[in-house]
């Protein structure tokens, strides 16, 4: 059974053997063993309360429960933009005219804001890519969403996600290398990860500080504003299901696009009820996904739930898998 639960320092081999094949763009999971060992250090306290509410960035590993493999990894932020700045840009219409000539134009530019400070954000959705049929995907995307219900207070009213911008085949990010570049001054992979493992103070200072024309960019750069990459289109779509829009914000680096949506209305945390846990003898009832109730030692899973009034029977599988017994408290989204 595929188990959703916390990451922690244990954990380091197997993220890092996901970041390497995440690939090029992949922010949240560099390739640094410093970075990730400080990531899963920040997890577990961050599960335990052992971090202020808002510093919290609980990381979870999606684990086949018959061979302990680590099969995929997620996160949720509680909040971005508190301490280093969370800079994106802005695409937005300016209007020039000419009452003499009678003339009108409307030019897109980019804009460099910073409106997301103190927003939750949901990322780092990775899974192996032998694991990406089958529901896994979706599993570990939802869990997110089961984490932020369980105890929204400790979440902002707005939730954020980053889409990985647009490569080409051979590797090269078009938006970077036409625009971004030019004010960085530094390789792709280098930025990406200063970005990630610094206090993101060069962003700050370098950053363009004027709308940037995109009539003026090269038609490759033009066309990547707000486009996701070819794997992400699927991270996209669930996104959007959860009720996620585009709303003009794209990132710095690669302009992929930034999606987001009030806490309260994702449709995960809307739907999913609060039951008591009941061990039954075998499979039965509707798959669902099903999580415990509580932060601190979150898990989740899907599968069959029969739901008889205010309680949830599952199989003594499920429940082990969730680490609940009978008569605790379980979410459940069918």
């Amino acid at each position: 059974m595929l188990v959703v639960r916390p990451a922690g320092p244990s954990d380091y081999e197997s993220l890092m053997e996901l970041a390497v094949l995440s690939g090029r763009g992949f922010t949240s999971l560099p390739e640094d063993e410093p970075t990730l060992r400080e990531r899963l250090d920040l997890s577990k306290a961050s599960f335990d309360g052992g971090v202020a509410p808002v510093e919290a960035w609980y990381t979870l590993m999606l684990e086949e429960t018959d061979t302990g493999q680590v099969e995929g990894v997620a996160g949720v932020k509680a909040a971005v933009g508190l301490k280093r700045p969370f800079f994106s840009f802005r695409v937005v219409t300016l209007a020039q005219s000419s009452p003499t000539l009678e003339m009108r134009f409307d030019h897109k530019a980019l804009v460099l804001v910073n409106e997301c400070a103190g927003w939750s954000e949901v990322g780092s959705l990775f899974l192996r890519p032998e694991r990406r049929k089958g529901g896994a995907g979706r599993l570990l995307a939802q869990s997110r969403y089961m984490l932020i219900g369980a105890e929204p207070q400790k979440f902002a009213e707005m939730v954020l996600a980053e889409l990985r911008g647009w490569f080409d085949e051979d590797g090269a990010c078009p938006f970077w290398d036409h625009v971004s570049a030019r004010f960085f001054r530094l390789p792709f992979d280098q930025a990406d990860l200063m970005s990630a493992s610094t206090n993101g103070q060069f962003i700050l200072d370098l950053s363009p500080r004027h709308p940037i024309y995109t009539e003026l960019l090269p038609r490759a750069a033009c066309e990547a504003v707000g486009r996701v990459h070819r794997e992400g289109e699927a991270a996209r779509a669930m996104l959007e299901r959860e009720g996620f829009r585009y709303q003009g914000l794209v990132d710095l680096f690669d302009a992929g696009p930034t999606v987001s949506a009030p806490r309260d209305d994702i449709r995960t945390v809307r739907e999913a009820r609060v039951l008591k846990a009941a061990a039954g003898d075998d499979d039965f009832g509707e798959e669902a996904l099903i999580s415990t109730s509580r932060i601190d030692g979150f898990r989740a899973v899907r599968a069959p739930v029969l739901i008889d009034g205010g309680r949830a029977v599952l199989s003594r599988e499920a429940m082990d898998a969730l680490g609940v017994r009978q008569g605790d408290n379980v979410r459940v989204k069918a």
